[in-house]
């Protein structure tokens, strides 16, 4: 059984973490948030330490590792700008670490974490769960045996609503975010490099406060992108329909179905990497280059 903590518990996405880790047998150790609404540990791990300010966290690490009885793992869930210098924390302190995507906002922050893995002898890894989406995996092992040369015209689309409060928080604000690409992008944008291959052109037709939109040259596909929060880009029909996530991916006219058990792969990421098949740090790095390529500068 393997000890864990957490970082960033009280965040959107902490629960899945939580559920994770309680699923795959292991337990949580203790736990970080500035915020102190973290009731949903009682769920899962009502045991756990919990620490709001950072420097008191940081001490019982320590003193974990100093007793013999240290952390095996971190996860991170803590905002965007932040994940960078949670995981050299994580790593220093003699944890393996699994992130939240974005791993990081920016390229460079990929190649120096990688630096300190090798100091360290700790591994970092991220959830980059489309790679485990039966869909996903069909769909790779279709293009992986397509006739050389092949080029496939994609279209991406993914809106998913947001009321006010994004934009008071840290998620409204670029430089914490990274802006709405790096935000709720990331991951198609790693799942495309995954399937499609290597980076050829990157062209941004818009990026504002809610919504992004672009063309995306890789070695195996031609893809125009549309990403939003903003609720009425949701076709009619599926706001009548009472819904306020739209999803669609379609190549040349063929619609990728991928919509079910889209949010429930954490579980399967956390088994993954316990297993020793998780994604190391350094294939993230393809899906930061193009976000940040289309982040303004």
């Amino acid at each position: 059984m393997k000890r864990f903590a957490l970082i960033g518990a009280a965040g959107y996405i902490a629960p899945r973490h939580m559920k994770a880790i309680k699923d795959t047998g292991n337990t949580l150790v203790c736990a970080f948030d500035p915020y102190d609404g973290v009731g949903i540990m009682d769920s899962h791990f009502p045991d756990a330490d919990f620490f709001t300010e950072f420097e008191r966290f940081d001490r019982h690490i320590d003193k974990l590792r100093r007793q013999g009885n240290p952390i095996d793992i971190i996860s991170i869930c803590s905002p965007n700008y932040l994940h960078d210098a949670h995981i050299r924390f994580a790593l220093k302190s003699g944890c393996d670490v699994i992130c939240e995507k974005p791993l990081v906002l920016n390229p460079w922050n990929v190649d120096a974490i990688v630096d300190i893995e090798k100091e360290t002898g700790k591994n970092a890894y991220t959830i980059l769960q489309l790679r485990l989406h039966p869909n996903i995996k069909a769909l790779k092992e279709r293009i992986d045996k397509s006739p050389a040369g092949k080029i496939y015209d994609i279209d991406l689309k993914y809106i998913t609503s947001r009321g006010k409060w994004y934009h008071h928080s840290w998620k409204g604000d670029i430089d914490k975010s990274g802006g709405i690409a790096t935000n709720i992008g990331v991951h198609f944008f790693d799942m495309l490099t995954w399937i499609f291959g290597d980076i050829v052109e990157n062209k941004v037709h818009r990026h504002d406060d809610d919504t992004a939109a672009g063309f995306l040259h890789l070695e195996k596909a031609r893809i125009n992108w549309f990403l939003s929060i903003d609720y009425h880009q949701i076709p009619e029909e599926v706001r009548f329909a009472g819904k306020r996530t739209y999803r669609t991916l379609s190549m040349e006219g063929e619609e990728i179905e991928f919509s079910d058990g889209f949010t429930e792969l954490h579980t399967d990421s956390y088994r993954e990497i316990l297993a020793g098949r998780g994604f190391p740090v350094a294939v993230s790095k393809k899906a930061i280059e193009i976000v940040h390529g289309i982040r303004p500068e």
